[in-house]
């Protein structure tokens, strides 16, 4: 079964390609089922007058569901088209997170969290946000977001669990590298509680942190909690589709997953796979 859940086109500002391209992609790879999950539209600040190339605009919304569901109808039997999307957890906003999320017939919704507050600790422009910061102090609000993503009841997969570590910065001594363990734990317990899934997400290969979402430390503790775990390359670009998919499922395998979360109508179902 190979898979990949997690990928972003043009309407995002940030990413390159058609929704087609990443289809026609997709079965070139011999993809079984390809998921589109775009950003969500931003709700707790004013797109104008934030950073640009953020998120897909609010007019969009609409439209990059049409052209999901068309896709899926158009290539049902040649490759399976999920639709989904990636929803920003905004701690305060989860009402007009579900409002937004509400109209449309989802197969999936991946919950990241890419922001403290207005501080996006993902987007490399946004670096200098850890300047004069505690990175425990930070490292605890971003572990407590998951936690409360985990616990909405808005999503399906948690997404890139420990992106916090993306650029490299956390605590440099052994008690705050400890209590770090403890925060992912005490989030990993959350998500098991809310019996959602939890993707592993291949691009930290190829960020500054040079290691998967999440690390293999965290997936071993993924797994005695039972929680199911599902593939994305978090592609920008067709080209990329897939990228760093076989080492993914290669490290699931070599720790102890032998099954695979996919989604239909938001309804899991866990699948065989080979690592």
């Amino acid at each position: 079964m190979h898979i990949d859940y997690h990928t972003h086109h043009e309407r995002c500002g940030h990413a390159v390609g058609k929704l087609e391209d990443y289809v026609r992609r997709g079965i070139e790879l011999g993809l079984k089922q390809l998921g589109l999950s775009d950003h969500l539209p931003l709700v707790h600040v004013d797109p104008a007058q934030y950073y640009p190339e953020m998120a897909m605009p609010l007019e969009e919304l609409p439209r990059y569901v049409e052209e999901c569901l068309a896709l899926k109808e158009r290539y049902r039997g040649v490759i399976d088209i999920r639709v989904g999307l990636e929803a920003d957890y905004i701690e305060g906003y989860e009402e007009e997170i579900r409002e937004l999320l509400a109209p449309y017939p989802w197969d999936y919704l991946i919950g990241s969290v890419h922001f403290l507050g207005e501080w996006d600790i993902t987007d490399f422009r946004q670096v200098h946000g850890w300047e004069g910061q505690d990175p425990l102090a930070v490292y605890r609000r971003y572990y407590q977001a998951i936690s409360k993503a985990a616990s909405s009841g808005i999503y399906d997969i948690i997404g890139h669990m420990d992106v916090i570590k993306r650029f490299g910065y956390g605590p440099d001594t052994p008690e705050g590298q400890a209590e770090v363990k403890e925060l992912e734990l005490s989030a990993l317990r959350r998500i098991a509680d809310a019996g959602i899934a939890m993707e592993l997400n291949a691009s930290g290969l190829f960020k500054p942190c040079a290691e998967m979402f999440p690390a293999p430390h965290v997936l071993k503790q993924a797994l005695e909690l039972g929680i199911p775990l599902t593939l994305g390359s978090d592609a920008h670009d067709p080209a990329k589709l897939g990228e760093g998919l076989a080492e993914a499922r290669k490290l699931l395998w070599d720790t102890g997953f032998r099954e695979l979360a996919v989604f239909e109508g938001r309804c899991r179902e866990m699948v065989s796979f080979e690592g």
